[in-house]
Protein backbone atom coordinates (compact mmCIF):
# COMPACT_ATOMS: atom_id res chain seq x y z
CA UNK A 1 0.00 0.00 0.00
CA UNK A 2 1.18 3.18 -1.36
CA UNK A 3 2.06 5.69 2.09
CA UNK A 4 0.28 8.71 2.75
CA UNK A 5 3.42 11.08 2.33
CA UNK A 6 4.28 9.14 -1.13
CA UNK A 7 0.51 9.60 -2.08
CA UNK A 8 0.62 13.73 -1.43
CA UNK A 9 4.05 13.80 -2.93
CA UNK A 10 2.64 12.29 -6.49
CA UNK A 11 -0.50 14.41 -6.08
CA UNK A 12 1.07 17.56 -5.61
CA UNK A 13 3.22 16.61 -8.65
CA UNK A 14 0.78 15.40 -10.98
CA UNK A 15 -1.01 19.10 -9.93
CA UNK A 16 2.26 20.61 -10.85
CA UNK A 17 2.51 18.71 -14.20
CA UNK A 18 -1.29 20.07 -15.02
CA UNK A 19 -0.62 23.79 -14.08
CA UNK A 20 2.58 23.63 -15.62
CA UNK A 21 1.12 23.00 -19.08
CA UNK A 22 -1.85 25.31 -18.72
CA UNK A 23 0.59 28.20 -17.79
CA UNK A 24 2.28 27.13 -21.27
CA UNK A 25 -0.57 27.63 -22.80
CA UNK A 26 -1.30 30.74 -21.83
CA UNK A 27 2.44 31.72 -22.82
CA UNK A 28 1.73 30.79 -25.94
CA UNK A 29 -1.49 32.53 -26.42
CA UNK A 30 -0.40 35.79 -25.40
CA UNK A 31 2.90 35.34 -27.91
CA UNK A 32 0.20 34.88 -30.53
CA UNK A 33 -1.35 38.19 -29.83
CA UNK A 34 1.20 40.34 -29.42
CA UNK A 35 4.00 38.69 -32.25
CA UNK A 36 3.55 41.87 -34.94
CA UNK A 37 5.63 43.87 -31.82
CA UNK A 38 8.94 42.41 -32.96
CA UNK A 39 10.62 41.64 -35.93
CA UNK A 40 9.67 38.42 -38.10
CA UNK A 41 13.31 36.67 -37.26
CA UNK A 42 12.57 37.72 -33.21
CA UNK A 43 9.09 36.01 -34.09
CA UNK A 44 10.96 32.76 -35.35
CA UNK A 45 13.16 32.47 -32.48
CA UNK A 46 9.95 32.94 -30.39
CA UNK A 47 8.36 30.20 -31.67
CA UNK A 48 11.64 28.12 -31.53
CA UNK A 49 11.59 28.49 -28.14
CA UNK A 50 7.61 27.75 -27.52
CA UNK A 51 8.29 24.20 -29.26
CA UNK A 52 11.47 23.98 -27.01
CA UNK A 53 9.49 24.58 -24.30
CA UNK A 54 6.44 22.35 -24.72
CA UNK A 55 8.88 19.40 -25.42
CA UNK A 56 10.57 20.26 -21.70
CA UNK A 57 6.84 21.20 -20.02
CA UNK A 58 5.50 17.87 -21.44
CA UNK A 59 8.41 15.43 -20.53
CA UNK A 60 8.40 16.70 -16.93
CA UNK A 61 4.37 16.43 -16.70
CA UNK A 62 5.38 12.97 -17.83
CA UNK A 63 8.07 12.13 -15.12
CA UNK A 64 5.69 13.98 -12.68
CA UNK A 65 3.37 11.11 -12.89
CA UNK A 66 5.20 8.41 -13.63
CA UNK A 67 8.67 8.96 -11.07
CA UNK A 68 11.25 6.72 -11.17
CA UNK A 69 14.37 6.15 -9.31
CA UNK A 70 16.89 5.42 -12.06
CA UNK A 71 20.18 3.65 -10.72
CA UNK A 72 17.82 1.05 -8.24
CA UNK A 73 15.57 0.95 -10.82
CA UNK A 74 12.55 1.85 -8.36
CA UNK A 75 9.20 3.06 -9.84
CA UNK A 76 6.08 4.05 -8.26
CA UNK A 77 4.18 1.17 -10.64
CA UNK A 78 4.26 -1.39 -12.44
CA UNK A 79 3.68 -0.30 -15.90
CA UNK A 80 6.09 0.09 -18.89
CA UNK A 81 5.51 3.63 -18.80
CA UNK A 82 7.59 3.21 -15.59
CA UNK A 83 10.63 1.76 -17.05
CA UNK A 84 13.96 3.42 -16.22
CA UNK A 85 14.26 3.18 -20.50
CA UNK A 86 11.34 5.01 -21.18
CA UNK A 87 12.06 7.40 -18.18
CA UNK A 88 15.52 7.89 -19.27
CA UNK A 89 14.43 8.87 -22.99
CA UNK A 90 12.03 11.50 -21.85
CA UNK A 91 14.45 13.38 -19.87
CA UNK A 92 16.79 13.40 -22.11
CA UNK A 93 14.71 14.76 -25.06
CA UNK A 94 13.60 17.29 -22.63
CA UNK A 95 16.84 18.27 -20.86
CA UNK A 96 18.12 18.80 -24.48
CA UNK A 97 15.46 21.05 -25.70
CA UNK A 98 16.15 23.01 -21.90
CA UNK A 99 19.69 24.01 -22.45
CA UNK A 100 18.37 24.58 -26.55
CA UNK A 101 16.26 27.03 -25.00
CA UNK A 102 19.21 28.72 -23.51
CA UNK A 103 21.51 28.41 -26.40
CA UNK A 104 18.73 30.39 -28.49
CA UNK A 105 18.58 33.23 -25.57
CA UNK A 106 21.95 33.46 -25.66
CA UNK A 107 22.79 33.71 -29.68
CA UNK A 108 20.27 36.21 -29.92
CA UNK A 109 21.15 38.50 -27.14
CA UNK A 110 24.91 37.80 -27.90
CA UNK A 111 24.37 39.00 -31.75
CA UNK A 112 22.72 41.76 -31.36
CA UNK A 113 25.04 42.97 -28.36
CA UNK A 114 28.19 41.80 -30.02
CA UNK A 115 29.28 40.01 -26.66
CA UNK A 116 31.38 37.05 -27.91
CA UNK A 117 31.27 35.36 -24.84
CA UNK A 118 27.67 34.90 -25.10
CA UNK A 119 28.11 33.87 -28.83
CA UNK A 120 30.82 31.29 -27.87
CA UNK A 121 28.72 30.00 -24.52
CA UNK A 122 25.44 29.82 -27.35
CA UNK A 123 27.32 27.39 -29.30
CA UNK A 124 29.20 25.02 -26.78
CA UNK A 125 26.23 24.59 -24.08
CA UNK A 126 24.42 21.83 -26.26
CA UNK A 127 27.31 19.57 -26.47
CA UNK A 128 28.37 19.99 -23.09
CA UNK A 129 24.96 19.01 -22.06
CA UNK A 130 25.02 16.10 -24.59
CA UNK A 131 28.38 14.68 -23.01
CA UNK A 132 26.38 14.78 -19.86
CA UNK A 133 23.82 12.70 -21.17
CA UNK A 134 25.78 10.44 -22.17
CA UNK A 135 27.62 10.29 -18.98
CA UNK A 136 24.15 10.21 -17.10
CA UNK A 137 22.98 6.93 -18.98
CA UNK A 138 26.41 5.66 -18.16
CA UNK A 139 25.31 5.76 -15.06
CA UNK A 140 21.53 4.43 -15.44
CA UNK A 141 23.01 1.73 -17.22
CA UNK A 142 25.77 0.40 -15.35
CA UNK A 143 24.59 1.51 -11.85
CA UNK A 144 27.83 3.83 -11.23
CA UNK A 145 27.34 6.80 -9.53
CA UNK A 146 30.43 7.78 -11.31
CA UNK A 147 28.92 8.82 -14.41
CA UNK A 148 26.14 11.36 -12.63
CA UNK A 149 29.09 12.66 -10.88
CA UNK A 150 30.67 13.50 -13.88
CA UNK A 151 27.05 14.80 -15.28
CA UNK A 152 26.05 17.08 -12.74
CA UNK A 153 29.73 18.72 -13.34
CA UNK A 154 29.40 18.80 -16.39
CA UNK A 155 25.62 20.71 -15.61
CA UNK A 156 26.83 23.28 -13.05
CA UNK A 157 29.86 24.11 -15.86
CA UNK A 158 27.55 24.85 -18.35
CA UNK A 159 25.36 27.26 -15.76
CA UNK A 160 28.68 29.33 -14.75
CA UNK A 161 28.82 29.71 -18.55
CA UNK A 162 26.03 30.77 -18.88
CA UNK A 163 25.56 33.45 -15.97
CA UNK A 164 29.33 34.68 -17.38
CA UNK A 165 27.54 35.48 -20.43
CA UNK A 166 24.53 37.25 -18.96
CA UNK A 167 27.40 38.62 -17.01
CA UNK A 168 28.91 40.08 -19.93
CA UNK A 169 25.59 41.11 -21.97
CA UNK A 170 24.39 43.15 -19.05
CA UNK A 171 25.92 46.41 -19.51
CA UNK A 172 24.55 46.81 -23.02
CA UNK A 173 20.96 46.40 -21.79
CA UNK A 174 18.32 48.58 -21.39
CA UNK A 175 18.50 49.81 -17.77
CA UNK A 176 15.41 48.72 -16.75
CA UNK A 177 16.29 45.13 -17.79
CA UNK A 178 19.40 44.96 -16.18
CA UNK A 179 17.49 43.74 -12.84
CA UNK A 180 15.98 40.86 -14.79
CA UNK A 181 19.62 40.13 -15.89
CA UNK A 182 21.01 40.52 -12.32
CA UNK A 183 18.16 38.23 -11.11
CA UNK A 184 19.32 35.69 -13.54
CA UNK A 185 22.81 36.18 -12.94
CA UNK A 186 22.04 35.48 -8.61
CA UNK A 187 19.88 32.37 -9.63
CA UNK A 188 22.45 30.88 -11.68
CA UNK A 189 24.97 31.52 -9.05
CA UNK A 190 23.19 29.61 -6.16
CA UNK A 191 22.28 26.69 -9.09
CA UNK A 192 26.14 26.60 -9.57
CA UNK A 193 26.47 26.38 -5.57
CA UNK A 194 24.03 23.88 -5.32
CA UNK A 195 25.77 21.51 -7.46
CA UNK A 196 28.91 21.93 -6.19
CA UNK A 197 28.05 21.70 -2.50
CA UNK A 198 24.92 19.08 -2.69
CA UNK A 199 24.71 17.48 -6.01
CA UNK A 200 28.04 16.52 -6.85
CA UNK A 201 28.98 15.16 -3.34
CA UNK A 202 25.47 13.14 -3.15
CA UNK A 203 27.00 11.26 -6.11
CA UNK A 204 30.30 10.94 -5.23
CA UNK A 205 29.63 9.58 -1.56
CA UNK A 206 27.36 6.86 -2.74
CA UNK A 207 30.45 6.30 -5.65
CA UNK A 208 33.02 5.84 -2.61
CA UNK A 209 30.03 4.10 -0.93
CA UNK A 210 29.68 1.18 -3.46
CA UNK A 211 33.21 1.17 -3.92
CA UNK A 212 33.85 0.70 -0.40
CA UNK A 213 31.83 -2.56 -0.28
CA UNK A 214 32.80 -3.77 -4.05
CA UNK A 215 29.98 -3.63 -5.97
CA UNK A 216 29.23 -5.31 -9.32
CA UNK A 217 28.20 -2.68 -11.93
CA UNK A 218 26.95 -3.91 -15.01
CA UNK A 219 28.17 -3.77 -18.52
CA UNK A 220 26.48 -1.23 -20.81
CA UNK A 221 24.79 -4.38 -22.70
CA UNK A 222 23.37 -5.96 -19.33
CA UNK A 223 22.49 -2.15 -18.51
CA UNK A 224 19.85 -2.04 -21.59
CA UNK A 225 18.42 -5.19 -20.62
CA UNK A 226 17.84 -4.52 -17.28
CA UNK A 227 16.22 -1.31 -17.90
CA UNK A 228 13.95 -2.25 -20.20
CA UNK A 229 12.73 -5.46 -18.08
CA UNK A 230 13.24 -4.60 -14.37
CA UNK A 231 11.04 -2.52 -12.39
CA UNK A 232 10.77 -2.15 -8.63
CA UNK A 233 7.75 -1.10 -7.36
CA UNK A 234 7.48 0.74 -3.70
CA UNK A 235 5.27 2.82 -2.55
CA UNK A 236 7.64 3.24 1.21
CA UNK A 237 8.70 6.43 1.75
CA UNK A 238 12.14 5.93 2.89
CA UNK A 239 12.96 4.59 -0.48
CA UNK A 240 11.48 8.52 -1.98
CA UNK A 241 12.91 10.61 0.47
CA UNK A 242 16.43 11.37 -0.88
CA UNK A 243 15.18 12.06 -4.69
CA UNK A 244 12.01 13.88 -3.82
CA UNK A 245 13.70 17.25 -2.94
CA UNK A 246 15.26 17.65 -6.55
CA UNK A 247 12.48 16.11 -8.54
CA UNK A 248 10.23 18.55 -6.77
CA UNK A 249 12.15 21.33 -7.76
CA UNK A 250 13.03 20.03 -10.92
CA UNK A 251 9.54 19.69 -12.08
CA UNK A 252 8.36 23.18 -10.53
CA UNK A 253 11.41 25.62 -10.58
CA UNK A 254 13.32 24.31 -13.49
CA UNK A 255 9.86 24.47 -15.90
CA UNK A 256 9.18 27.71 -14.57
CA UNK A 257 12.09 28.89 -15.89
CA UNK A 258 11.56 26.56 -19.09
CA UNK A 259 8.38 28.76 -19.81
CA UNK A 260 9.84 31.76 -18.36
CA UNK A 261 12.22 31.80 -21.26
CA UNK A 262 9.86 31.91 -24.26
CA UNK A 263 8.90 35.67 -22.85
CA UNK A 264 12.15 36.83 -22.59
CA UNK A 265 12.38 40.57 -24.50
CA UNK A 266 13.16 40.18 -28.13
CA UNK A 267 16.89 41.93 -28.44
CA UNK A 268 15.27 45.21 -30.25
CA UNK A 269 13.58 45.20 -27.15
CA UNK A 270 16.37 44.21 -24.69
CA UNK A 271 19.44 45.77 -26.01
CA UNK A 272 20.46 49.68 -26.08
CA UNK A 273 19.11 50.81 -29.52
CA UNK A 274 23.04 52.12 -30.31
CA UNK A 275 24.20 48.90 -29.81
CA UNK A 276 22.10 47.74 -31.91
CA UNK A 277 22.67 49.98 -34.44
CA UNK A 278 26.20 48.80 -34.56
CA UNK A 279 25.68 45.21 -34.68
CA UNK A 280 23.39 45.56 -37.60
CA UNK A 281 19.99 45.41 -36.66
CA UNK A 282 17.36 46.49 -39.18
CA UNK A 283 16.28 50.01 -38.48
CA UNK A 284 12.47 48.29 -38.48
CA UNK A 285 13.09 45.96 -36.05
CA UNK A 286 13.89 49.15 -33.62
CA UNK A 287 9.99 49.93 -33.85
CA UNK A 288 8.50 48.80 -30.46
Amino acid sequence: MMSFDVILWRTLLCALGALNILVWGASALAFYRRQTVTSSESQRARRFQLVLSAVYVAGCAFRSAFPVFDVPRICLFNTWLSSVIVGRSVATIAELCFVAQWAVMLHQTSCASGSMVGKTVSRVIVPLIVIAEVCSWYSVLTTSNLGHVAEESIWGLSAALVVVSLASIRPVCNVNRRSVILACCLAGVAYVAFIALVDVPMYWSRWIADETIGRHYMSIAQGVRDVAARRVVSHRWADWKHEIAWMSLYFSVGVWISISLTHVPAPELFIKRTRLKSAGVPRSSLTT
